[in-house]
């Protein structure tokens, strides 16, 4: 899954559309590990910051430590206890919701990290809601990339479950 989630981000892609959150839930749901939960999307994550990083060179080298690279990679780590949720409890519609609330709260996370601080937008509520604003198109992007990775990982976990008799253990 690590490196799944490394070569879709660093592959062309829609804007967002990751399988980094997908993942996050899909160990917080099973993973045996809770640290395992947390640190596979969190190494995904780095792994492809690290490409990405010597792909675009020093713009993208910035980010490393900014207060941005530090709650994105909190908003993984939440979605990842968020899917502990999901323990024993998976089914189509639960997972449609963890999948939307993980988004909303990376959505709603994110732009606040890029409103704080910053001189693109005044540090008052006026300027808190103009960064939500200018979110709103890459939300699309993180809410269908999440949607269609869980689909993904969620389903064809399940059907995968269904043939090998082993993975019928709660967790893996």
């Amino acid at each position: 899954m690590i490196l799944v989630a490394a070569l879709t981000r660093v592959a062309p892609h829609p804007w967002n559309f990751s399988p980094v959150e997908a993942i996050a839930l899909f160990g917080g749901a099973y993973f045996a590990s809770r640290w395992l939960a947390v640190l596979v999307p969190l190494a995904g994550l780095l792994v492809s910051d690290l490409a990405l990083s010597q792909i675009h060179g020093g713009t993208y080298a910035t980010y490393f430590g900014s207060t941005s690279f530090w709650l994105v990679y909190a908003c993984i780590a939440l979605s990842s206890v968020l899917g502990f949720g999901l323990r024993g409890k998976v089914n189509g519609l639960r997972v449609l919701g963890f999948s939307l609330a993980g988004s909303v709260l990376f959505f709603l996370v994110t732009n606040f990290a890029a409103w704080i601080g910053s001189s693109m937008y005044p540090q008052n509520v006026a300027g808190l809601m103009a960064a939500y604003v200018a979110g709103i198109p890459f939300f699309q992007g993180t809410l269908l990339g999440t949607l269609f990775f869980s689909a993904l990982l969620f389903g064809g976990f399940s059907l995968l479950r269904q043939r090998v008799p082993a993975l019928r253990a709660q967790t893996v």
